[in-house]
């Protein structure tokens, strides 16, 4: 079982047509509105618990953003130059220099007119930075993240397992709901596993493959209730 975590098949990208909007439609509007030149405001601010696509989004943005012709740069925990579009993941995670950089940041992207993206896990009144970096992430659009339904999370499975190559029988879905972990991401790296171990196996992918990966992962059935 030491393979079935290698990363066979066509890699997976995060990107804002990959993106499950469950109740976050209006946000992706804004998005790729802001990408492509239409919206006055630039600046966004997304928060939400772990799991609930903060960062899929902020990577596929920059990832749109270069696509659209613009020096791009995403970073996660710290805070990278200036550019046309930038997005900083986990702001809570800064450090006092860190915040400091990200308050002359926002101030230069909004000179500037460039695209600032910056997420945290909780709203700016509650988030545990530097008071004036709370006021600046609370002037643009904020926006929270609200995590997928069982039922939008079996069409993000579904959507990544087509995006490997793979057709994903709908007993396997429902199988990994009951019996995997909750966060998204989670979940797809169990399929990225059952994937790989089929393509080792040369076998499609079943409920019994999939126990066998979630034995081997610890994410047996208690972890469903997590």
């Amino acid at each position: 079982m030491t393979q079935l975590l290698l990363n066979i098949g066509p890699v997976w990208t995060p990107t804002l047509d990959n993106f499950v909007p469950g109740r976050n439609v209006e946000l992706l509007s804004a998005l790729r509105h802001a990408l492509a030149g239409g919206a006055r405001e630039r600046s966004f601010y997304l928060w939400g618990d772990s799991g609930s696509g903060k960062s899929h989004l902020l990577e596929a943005a920059m990832r749109q953003a270069r696509a659209n012709g613009l020096v791009a740069t995403y970073a996660r925990a710290a805070v990278p130059a200036a550019a046309a579009a930038v997005a900083v993941d986990e702001v809570e995670a800064l450090d006092d220099a860190g915040q400091v950089a990200l308050f002359e940041l926002y101030n230069r992207q909004r000179e500037s007119g460039g695209i600032l993206l910056v997420s945290g896990n909780a709203a700016p009144a509650h988030l545990e930075v530097r008071d004036d970096l709370r006021t600046r992430l609370g002037w643009g659009l904020v926006y929270q993240v609200h995590p997928l339904n069982d039922a939008e999370k079996a069409q993000a499975l579904e959507r990544h397992a087509q995006a490997r190559g793979f057709e994903l029988p709908r007993e396997v879905v429902q199988y990994l709901l009951r019996h995997g972990r909750r966060d998204l991401p989670s979940l797809l790296a169990v399929l990225d596993a059952l994937d790989a171990h089929c393509l080792r196996l040369k076998r499609s992918p079943s409920v019994p493959l999939l126990k066998e990966i979630l034995n081997n992962t610890g994410s047996d059935g208690e972890a469903g209730a997590v």
